[in-house]
């Protein structure tokens, strides 16, 4: 029996994750968080095989959250499943220590499978992001001014490239306005733009993010 935590801010996505674990033999929803705060206390307390996150619920950053667990269970398999399609996010869930990444949208078809590659010690990438790799594998090994941005950096990025006023970020981060101002200063200066218009005609440029995604 594959014992599975899910962590996502929205009920609605959570029992859509446990039906259809549910629905398919060997699994065992053994928890629910539903913010970052919640979900460091469901894996300090309950013992399971894969951890299910999305990477934008409330408070601490997604891939910082990643870096916390991995170190305080090791042996805890986590599967990134987010809105976000994009590789950069990607790359740095692996790297901070994910076993897998899928889509919310190829959930219904490759959760099932997904969970129980990982929690058998494979690696696992939803098929859309196997396609984006596959297609970038020609892009130059130089660091691009976005990749000099840390975790934090990048999704603060990638929130102003979306809309998102620095008080809304602020409020969804659940950190300071004056941090995030400090945030936004660093983003500009590292990438070399002289303001949020640069910003997001670099975004739009490089095609970092999808239009269609939620932050």
């Amino acid at each position: 029996m594959i014992k599975v935590l899910l962590a996502d801010d929205h009920t609605l996505v959570r029992d859509g994750l446990r039906h259809i674990l549910q629905k398919a033999s060997g699994f065992e929803v053994a928890g629910e968080a539903w913010d970052s705060v919640t979900t460091i206390a469901l894996v300090r307390s309950t013992d399971a095989h894969v951890l299910l996150l999305d990477l934008s619920m409330p408070g601490r950053n997604g891939i910082e959250l990643i870096k916390q667990i991995k170190d305080e269970k090791p042996g805890l398999r986590v599967l990134v499943l987010t809105m976000h399609a994009e590789q950069q996010y990607a790359v740095r869930a692996f790297k901070a220590g994910a076993s897998g990444y899928l889509t919310k949208e190829s959930a219904s078809t490759e959760l099932v499978g997904a969970v129980t590659k990982i929690a058998s010690g494979g690696v696992y990438v939803s098929l859309a992001m196997a396609e984006r790799f596959a297609q970038n594998l020609n892009e130059p090994v130089e660091a691009m001014p976005h990749q000099r941005l840390s975790d934090r950096e990048f999704d603060v990025f990638r929130r102003i490239v979306a809309g998102q006023s620095i008080t809304e970020i602020a409020h969804e981060l659940c950190v300071s306005v004056k941090t995030v101002s400090t945030h936004k200063t660093r983003i500009l200066e590292k990438m070399q733009m002289p303001n949020e218009n640069g910003l997001v005609r670099y975004a739009i440029r490089h095609k970092l993010f999808d239009d269609e995604n939620d932050v």
